[in-house]
């Protein structure tokens, strides 16, 4: 067949280069014992919304923004300004924005045309055929997949040792499915491709037709179409990468999907070849924004400068009173939007009560063994690499580790016994009225689960004094936390409490790596309890009096309850600031869970919510981080006493404190990339929740032990369920892109960004907006693109006291 292009073997080497950035616009999906947040978008930091809504559109048929009555609603509700609106329009680009910002108020009130994704082989066959090849491909290489990555669910696990492209064709030349459904000879096509996913990828773009120019677009296309299986397969990419190691998974289903679109052009070729040239034009064709996108844009960027308004409003309001006592009690939370309301609370109880914010993985990135098991947990942002290992318990505990291993085992063998293919039949028909009782409590919620009460967690191996000092050093500085400290000292992480739940990891603790933050906890206060460290650490000008008592606590978020660890060092002289520490996070979490309360659907008060927890058919027990909009980088003092309604993340940051800015640099990339993922993934789930969502709850089923999907197979959905961000009747997030508030110096922050070019993007392509606070704690600067400033409009800016960079 001619060719109306160049072929892709023009240049040597530049298949794998292509195939290489079309998996890498791919984001990855973790699996679900340890889900973390994924900014959806990631492949796309590099573009702005617009060109990135182009691409989106093009590989996906994926919105970036929500259909427009949103925003129209907003404009006549008056929370969209024209002041906003006039903002928003001056900075798009002049060629494709309209006449002017009433204009763009003309367009909000017409929809947006439906964005369609460029057809594939797969889609012309079957407009032709009248067989649904899309499902069918979907349905097929999800069964395979669900094998191939399983992770201990599968009774009958799939072979191992072959890479994803080699299992495949293992399975694919005996799968008759294709060739009943109408693809004759397909097992037989399969049998003759090639034998690695290099070569039938080369040989699917000659036969194929398709040029140089089309090739990034087209396969990314193609990767898409196998949602979070993509996804999933660049999850271990990604973690390959993280140690020095290489992964083909995420380019061998590339390889796959080529395959099956090969064999569906050799049987209906000469039926679609006009429309596929049309196709392939289409896909050779440049990325570029259009007009409609830019009014979306423009809209989108309003609403945030809407939010972005009444947050600079909250942030000027008069500060509270200056505390000049000792705190009675302190206490370090997450810098999760879910802690904003919990600290607020416990402030609002005592005021001899200080809370700080912190990422609560509490500077200690470990890979960490849990009590009787030799699974190792990365307690850690996914950015990272473990810098120490650690486990439960000792040599004290070493009969109970044995017991522990005996039951775990025993249970595993019974759980085996009742899924096999034969004994099911029979357990189910001679021990099922023995469940009745299990039935009948779970499904009143009768059953609930304690917090984590493993033996106190240890380094293993044991750090040397020096490290442990170093290491209690840069945790304390980081926190901003080098002086005044209370004789309690509360170090809470934070994990949810939930039931039936298979996205339970997604509401533990993100900077823990999707996991509950109790270790890391615990581990820094041994860090901090040690006599040896605090010697080392009142040398480098940290004095930590003799009588203060670092304790480890477990916020549940999704109960408001605070478990403390104080059997870990136990201390009688303390036994009185623990009474009045347990009697403070109570009442805190009463009023907490009073407040969230009136979020939730039917609810009803604060009584209402540790029961949802225990619920089996609830599916919203917790709104986790919906409604994020905000991230600050403060000392407290800025924020205390204002309501920012949880939904800001609250990070502790004194910049006089902050050694060459060093912490700044700390915090911009990592804590603010991290939001930012967080961000993003709301934002992407409820803008395009077809694409980028996890789909329907009430259809989950999970699979592999990796993720779900809807129904008995298909496409893996990765992203957040529905109702994690729908109450049933209006959104219960709106998608807005995070803004980014630092108190520093300018110079500082632009400094930061300059050395830093992956994450000077996100804010320069508006992924996220940055203002710069004054010494009153304003915004009174707003990141402009370029490493520039522009003043905040209505505020004393010019005028403001200007920070002196002398550390």
């Amino acid at each position: 067949m001619p060719n109306a292009q160049p072929t892709a073997q023009a240049e040597p080497g530049i298949l794998e280069i292509l195939a290489d950035r079309a998996t890498r616009a791919i984001p990855p999906a973790w699996p679900l014992a340890s889900s973390v947040a994924v900014n959806p978008f990631l492949g796309q930091t590099a573009e702005p919304l617009a060109i990135a809504g182009a691409r989106l559109a093009r590989v996906a048929g994926a919105p970036v923004t929500l259909p427009r009555r949103w925003y129209a609603e907003k404009i006549a509700a008056g929370e969209i300004l024209d002041a906003d609106l006039a903002d928003a329009w001056g900075r798009a680009p002049a060629d494709l924005r309209p006449a002017n910002p009433a204009a763009v108020k003309t367009a909000a009130a017409v929809d947006r045309p439906t964005p369609a994704a460029l057809p594939t082989v797969a889609d012309l066959a079957a407009q032709v055929s009248g067989v649904d090849w899309p499902g069918l491909i979907a349905d097929r290489i999800g069964a395979w997949a669900a094998g191939y990555f399983d992770e201990g669910q599968a009774l009958w696990a799939a072979p191992r040792g072959r890479n994803a492209y080699a299992a495949w064709r293992a399975v694919a030349t005996h799968d008759l499915t294709p060739e009943i459904c109408g693809l004759p000879g397909f097992a037989l096509h399969v049998s003759e491709a090639p034998e690695s996913s290099a070569p039938a990828i080369a040989r699917a773009v000659e036969r194929l037709g398709l040029g140089v120019d089309a090739l990034e677009t087209y396969f990314h296309r193609l990767l898409m179409t196998q949602g979070g299986w993509a996804q999933y397969a660049r999850y271990k990419l990604w973690q390959a990468e993280l140690v020095g190691a290489e992964d083909s998974s995420v380019t061998d289903l590339l390889a796959i999907r080529l395959v099956w679109e090969e064999a569906l052009f050799l049987r209906y070729g000469a039926q679609i070849a006009e429309a596929w040239a049309q196709a392939r034009t289409g896909y050779a064709a440049p990325v570029v924004a259009t007009a409609d996108l830019v009014v979306d844009a423009i809209l989108q960027e309003a609403a945030e400068r809407s939010a972005q308004r009444a947050l600079s409003q909250t942030l000027a309001a008069a500060p509270a009173p200056a505390r000049k006592e000792r705190p009675a009690l302190q206490a370090a939370f997450c810098i999760d939007v879910r802690s904003e309301v919990f600290r607020r609370a416990l402030e609002s109880v005592s005021p001899g009560i200080q809370t700080v914010g912190f990422a609560g993985f509490f500077g200690l990135a470990t890979a960490h063994r849990r009590f009787a098991s030799d699974v190792t947990e990365k307690r850690l942002p996914v950015l990272l690499n473990p810098t120490v290992t650690s486990c439960a318990g000792g040599s004290a505990v070493a009969e109970a580790d044995v017991l522990a291993r005996v039951k775990a085992r025993a249970k595993r063998a019974w759980g085996r016994f009742k899924f096999a293919a034969v004994s099911s039949f029979a357990f189910v028909e001679a021990t099922g009225p023995l469940y009745v009782g299990k039935l009948v409590g779970d499904a009143l919620g009768l059953h609930g689960a304690s917090a984590p009460r493993d033996p106190a967690p240890r380094f293993d191996p044991t750090l040397q004094d020096a490290a442990r000092a170093k290491a209690a050093e840069t945790v304390l500085r980081a926190m901003s936390l080098t002086g005044d400290f209370a004789r309690l000292v509360v170090l809470a992480g934070h994990g949810a409490n939930v039931f039936n739940n298979p996205h339970a990891s997604a509401l533990h603790c993100g900077a823990c790596g999707g996991y509950s933050g109790e270790v890391n906890a615990r581990l820094l206060t041994s860090l901090l309890n040690d006599p040896a460290v605090r010697i080392v650490l009142a040398g480098a000008g940290i004095a930590i009096p003799a009588d203060t008592l670092f304790v480890a606590a477990l916020h549940d978020t999704t109960t408001d309850e605070v478990t403390l660890y104080a059997e870990d060092h136990p201390a009688e002289g303390h036994a009185q600031d623990l009474e009045h520490a347990r009697a403070w996070l109570a009442a805190a979490g009463k009023l907490a869970r009073g407040e969230r309360a009136l979020r939730l659907p039917r609810a009803g008060d604060q009584a209402a919510i540790p029961k949802r927890s225990r619920d089996w058919a609830e599916t919203r027990p917790e709104w986790a981080l919906a409604g994020c909009k905000a991230f600050i980088a403060a000392p407290r003092a800025r924020t205390i006493g204002k309501s920012l309604e949880g939904r800001a993340f609250l990070h502790d940051y004194d910049w006089r404190r902050d050694r060459d800015f060093a912490v700044l640099e700390l915090i911009l990339t990592a804590p603010v990339v991290v939001a930012s993922w967080i961000s993003l993934q709301y934002y992407g789930s409820t803008v395009a929740p077809e694409v980028f969502g996890g789909g329907n709850k009430l259809l989950h089923n999970v699979t592999g032990g990796i993720g779900v999907v809807e129904g008995n197979g298909g496409l893996l959905r990765a992203g957040l369920p529905w109702q994690s961000v729908h109450d049933g009747e209006t959104l219960a997030h709106a998608p807005l892109r995070l803004s980014v508030c630092l108190e520093a110096p300018r110079e500082a922050i632009a400094d930061v960004l300059h050395r830093h070019p992956q994450v000077r993007e996100l804010f320069d392509n508006g992924w996220l907006h940055l203002f710069a606070l004054d010494e009153a704690g304003r915004m009174a600067w707003r990141y402009d693109g370029d490493l520039q400033w522009v003043a905040m409009a209505g505020e004393p800016a010019a005028d403001a006291p200007q920070f002196a960079i002398a550390v």
